[in-house]
C-alpha cells in the first residue's frame, strides 16, 4: 500500500515564496527538439499572465509543433520551381496560416450581419402580424 504522504513525481516542491517552480527541459531532451526551448518559452510568456507557469510537456509540445509547422512551410516552398527562395515564396507558403485570422474576422462579420437581418425579419413579422390582426 502506498504511503499517502508521498506525492507523484510530477508535483513540484514549493519555493519559499509559495509559487511552484517551473519545470525545465533537460539538455538531453533539448538536443532532440527543433528549436531552443528558452526562446519559445520567452515568446509564450510575453503573451501570458505573469503568474502563469508552463509545464515541461507543454514546452516540448509547442517546440515540436513549431518544428512540424516549419517543415510543412518548407515542404510548401519546395513546390516552387525556383532554385532561390525569396520572401514572396515564403509568404505564399505561410498564406494558409496567416489568412486564418482574416477568415475568422470575416466569419464573425457575416454572423453579426445575419443576426441583424434576423432581428429585422422578426421586427417585420411582428409589424405585419399586427397589421393583419388589425384587419380582422
Amino acid at each position: 500500500m502506498a504511503d499517502e504522504t508521498t506525492q507523484p513525481a510530477e508535483v513540484l516542491e514549493q519555493p519559499a515564496n509559495g509559487q511552484a517552480a517551473e519545470e525545465e527541459v533537460s539538455e538531453e531532451e533539448e538536443e532532440k527538439l527543433p528549436f531552443p526551448t528558452a526562446a519559445i518559452v520567452r515568446l509564450m510568456k510575453a503573451r501570458m499572465d505573469q503568474d502563469k507557469m508552463i509545464k515541461k510537456e507543454v514546452k516540448i509540445a509547442m517546440n515540436k509543433w513549431l518544428g512540424s509547422l516549419a517543415m510543412q512551410v518548407s515542404k510548401d516552398m519546395n513546390k516552387f520551381p525556383y532554385v532561390m527562395m525569396h520572401l514572396h515564396e515564403f509568404q505564399k507558403a505561410i498564406e494558409p496560416y496567416t489568412s486564418m485570422e482574416a477568415f475568422q474576422k470575416e466569419k464573425d462579420r457575416i454572423l453579426s450581419h445575419m443576426d441583424a437581418i434576423k432581428k429585422d425579419i422578426e421586427r417585420l413579422e411582428r409589424d405585419l402580424g399586427k397589421r393583419e390582426e388589425d384587419a380582422f
